[in-house]
């Protein structure tokens, strides 16, 4: 389950990092910022803006969790199934009606976990929210770079390009063509407040998950759901009578059985000659004493 977490999270970040291109830097939120754009005061960051990217960048990513919980439970039915099976190895007329169960419990707590996840991913979309420090730490050192990157965009000799902790090289030629310099300010900040809170979410999901699945594979040993499930499997399902069948012999059983009667027939047998032999044997001596002493 580690790995699987781990992979989920390196895939989440890929993702973010494949949607971030050097050449088209900011172009994304401003245009969100023109299309959000509202009465409102100059030096407020809109919010609906922020929801917009936000909701956009989970939309991407919202396959990979609900793989993630698909794969968990997959790989979980095959080990429980493959258990079970051991445990039922002396009992073949249950294994079938055992495999069923195991697959009806997995199944529904499977599709749990998916329309848990997805309701984990439209919480995300509904607001932003966080109460991790993180997140103003990782804001506040990315805005450090705000300065530089605003005098390397309106200096005269006009650079190419300029440097970004977290991004590399970007490109400024097609920043210098917006008309107005404060959206690309603002542009700016919205960006770098979306990356530090986009770490929060995406932790936030992978724990979330991870506890989840956790405390549903205990729910399944502790609470006996599985348990519940075959019983009722073997008394109520379509192919009941389990009862009946587990007091059927076993072809192991039943030829076991059949070696164990023989045996106690030749026991009995080699008795019977034993008693017949020693009788036999006590008889010849008595007449040859009589022989003996004349009697």
């Amino acid at each position: 389950m580690a790995n699987m977490l781990d992979e989920c999270s390196k895939e989440l970040q890929q993702k973010c990092m494949q949607n971030t291109e050097a050449g088209s830097f900011l172009m994304h939120e401003i245009k969100v910022l023109e299309e959000a754009r509202g009465i409102e005061l100059p030096n407020f960051l809109s919010h609906t803006a922020f929801l917009i990217i936000l909701q956009r960048r989970l939309k991407q990513v919202s396959n990979i969790p609900v793989e993630l919980a698909e794969k968990f439970w997959d790989y979980t039915r095959d080990v429980v199934v493959r258990v079970l099976m051991l445990h039922c190895e002396n009992y073949p007329q249950l294994q079938s009606s055992t495999r069923r169960a195991a697959q009806n419990v997995i199944a529904k707590m499977k599709e749990q976990s998916i329309d848990r996840v997805r309701e984990m991913l439209e919480m995300e979309k509904l607001t932003d929210y966080t109460c991790n420090p993180e997140y103003m730490k990782t804001w506040s050192a990315l805005m450090t770079q705000q300065e530089a990157f605003t005098q390397q965009l309106t200096a005269d000799w006009k650079p190419d390009s300029t440097t970004i902790d977290g991004y590399g090289e970007v490109e400024l030629g097609h920043l210098r063509e917006i008309e107005y310099p404060m959206l690309v300010e603002r542009a700016f900040d919205l960006r770098m407040r979306i990356t530090a809170y986009w770490k929060v979410v995406l932790q936030r999901l992978v724990d979330c998950l991870a506890l989840h699945l956790l405390f549903n594979v205990q729910n399944l040993v502790n609470k006996k759901e599985l348990e519940k499930e075959v019983l009722n499997e073997l008394m109520m399902g379509p192919h009941s009578g389990g009862i009946e069948r587990l007091l059927e012999e076993s072809p192991t059983v039943a030829h076991n059985r059949e070696c164990l009667n023989k045996s106690i027939i030749l026991l009995q047998e080699c008795k019977n000659s034993w008693i017949l032999d020693m009788f036999g044997l006590t008889k010849n001596k008595r007449e040859i004493l009589k022989i003996a002493f004349g009697n």
